[in-house]
């Protein structure tokens, strides 16, 4: 396993990459998405050890959604068994997944906990749906301080996990391994994801402005009330773009690290999609 580094303009490659898989099969993962928000949703319903569960299986998730983007890349259909993929790859594997759940698990409630220093643990209560969230508790500054000390310190821990997933998988790295090469990776390749994260803001921030607009054109043509129209359509474009961003997950990884030299029989069917027209790599 090699490191790969690439220029700053690849981050663009990943979002077209995300789309334009995402639209080969956008009925499948777009539903392979949302059954691991729900499954995710109804494990966190669990008492006292629900929240935490749910956390756990995020790592799962990713790389469910990494899996059934490689296979949509292939040209394959995405079945709904992927979403039990961290699930049947041996009994390694399987233990590293989990290890990996619980270690964001542990370092996510970390981080909700540290925040809650600073409200009282109102940030934390609302975030983790003991409490609902008010105007008036929105728009206080200790709320506020809180939830932005928690944007911050989620960072560091979104890149140590986010090619973690794919590095248990695809090249069976340890977790603790995993979570340092992630790390390094994001970090060496710093300006691909930033412009990466600055265009899926604006895919977003374009998708909201040209959904606002339909909306907005229905509604005057008496085709449905203008606030139920556009809650509905909101969400479900919310549900879509946050889906075409997982898919584009596969692709960071894809050009960071270099593909395993012999993937066994049980990977290669879930091999990586095959680079398309895109910047060379630097050492």
């Amino acid at each position: 396993m090699k490191l790969q580094i690439v220029p700053a303009r690849t981050g663009i490659a990943w979002v077209k990459g995300g789309i334009r898989v995402f639209w080969r099969q956008p009925m499948a993962l777009s539903a392979l998405f949302f059954m691991t928000m729900a499954a995710m949703s109804i494990v966190s319903m669990f008492p006292l050890i629900g929240p935490a569960l749910a956390l756990a299986l995020l790592p799962s998730a990713t790389l469910a959604m990494m899996v059934a983007a490689a296979e949509a890349g292939q040209g394959r259909f995405p079945t709904p068994a992927l979403l039990l993929v961290a699930f049947r790859t041996g009994r390694q594997r399987l233990r590293d997944m989990a290890m990996l759940g619980v270690l964001y698990a542990a370092g996510f409630l970390l981080v909700i906990a540290i925040s809650a220093l600073f409200d009282g643990g109102q940030f934390a209560q609302v975030y983790l749906g003991g409490e609902p969230l008010t105007q008036e508790v929105a728009q206080s500054s200790d709320f506020q301080l809180a939830m932005w000390v928690a944007m911050v310190l989620y960072v560091p821990l979104s890149l140590l996990f986010w090619h973690a997933p794919g590095l248990v998988h695809w090249h069976g790295v340890p977790p603790v391994k995993s979570l340092f090469f992630s790390f390094i990776a994001c970090v060496r390749n710093l300006g691909a994801f930033t412009v990466y994260g600055l265009g899926w803001l604006a895919v977003f921030a374009m998708g909201g402005v040209v959904m606002s607009l339909i909306t907005a054109l229905l509604a005057a043509m008496g085709l449905g009330s203008g606030a139920t129209v556009m809650g509905g359509a909101m969400v479900a474009l919310a549900l879509m773009l946050a889906a075409m961003c997982f898919t584009s997950i596969v692709f960071t990884f894809r050009d960071c690290f270099e593909p395993p030299q012999q993937p066994d029989a049980q990977n290669a069917s879930d091999a990586l999609p095959a680079p398309e027209p895109s910047p060379p790599a630097a050492d």
